[in-house]
């Protein structure tokens, strides 16, 4: 089972739509998706038509629930088939609580654990992380073998990567190993300078860490979240669909090649 934690300390820059849009091709592959909203403000599920203001069970809960967690309760959460392929477990607004009960609590690992009892069930799990530094985030790169992070393609957005990127490096010195990670070029669109020079800037400075692609504005991924489906069902031809299959095919062999 692979984990991915879709992950920056920024909002607004395609978090969301980037692990519906992953999560889509990868059932589409015939792969057993499963993904987590660990953000309080539940943009993925809302995605799927489940609102976090009233949902009953959601990720809150295995925080609640941490010490006597076993694969029935943990099923219980998890909303089946929210897409052909794909299970959901939702987020909460009660979420945006967390961090005050949290305090000398030691919840680092309790996503970690909790994947731990459902491995057999799934071939890919994506966890939509929250944009700020917190015991939630600390959660999603605990579990994960692969940290992908949108990066949109203009200045102020740059200055929030840097400190993606140095929350990936204080994660990997706890973990004592290695922390794969890839900068993923979102939003980009060749018509301004400001997003052309942004790219350029993107890659000159982080090199070998940044996708060789890019994923370009497209309206349609507005269009597919209103329509609850990942954009490769919503407009397979598109441009954003087309850029996130090849998006999907390189992290896959950017972590066979790391395993290898």
């Amino acid at each position: 089972m692979r984990v991915w934690a879709v992950a920056n300390q920024k909002g607004g820059v395609g978090k969301t739509s980037s692990s519906v849009s992953l999560a889509g091709i990868a059932a589409a592959a015939g792969k057993r998706v499963l993904l987590i909203d660990i953000d309080a403000h539940g943009s993925l599920s809302a995605w799927f038509g489940i609102n976090p203001d009233q949902i009953q069970l959601s990720v809150f809960d295995l925080f609640e629930q941490r010490a006597s967690l076993n694969t029935s309760f943990l099923h219980k959460l998890i909303k089946k088939n929210v897409y052909p392929g794909v299970d959901l477990i939702p987020s909460a607004v009660v979420l945006a609580t967390l961090e005050r009960r949290a305090v000398g609590e030691g919840m680092g690992l309790v996503l970690k654990k909790s994947l731990a009892l459902v491995e057999a069930h799934y071939d890919l799990v994506i966890i939509d992380c929250p944009p700020q530094l917190g015991v939630l985030l600390v959660n999603a790169l605990a579990a994960s073998d692969l940290t992908v992070v949108p990066v949109q393609t203009e200045y102020l957005a740059i200055q929030g990567l840097e400190r993606m990127l140095n929350t990936l490096n204080m994660m990997q010195q706890s973990r004592g190993a290695a922390l794969q990670h890839c900068v993923v070029p979102v939003m980009y669109d060749k018509r301004t300078q400001a997003s052309v020079h942004s790219l350029r800037q993107i890659r000159m400075d982080y090199g070998a860490q940044v996708w060789p692609g890019k994923i370009p504005i497209d309206t349609r991924l507005r269009d597919a979240s209103k329509a609850g489906v990942p954009i490769h069902s919503f407009a397979p031809q598109s441009r954003a669909a087309q850029a996130y299959a090849k998006l999907y095919k390189y992290l896959l062999s950017a972590q066979q090649s790391e395993a290898a």
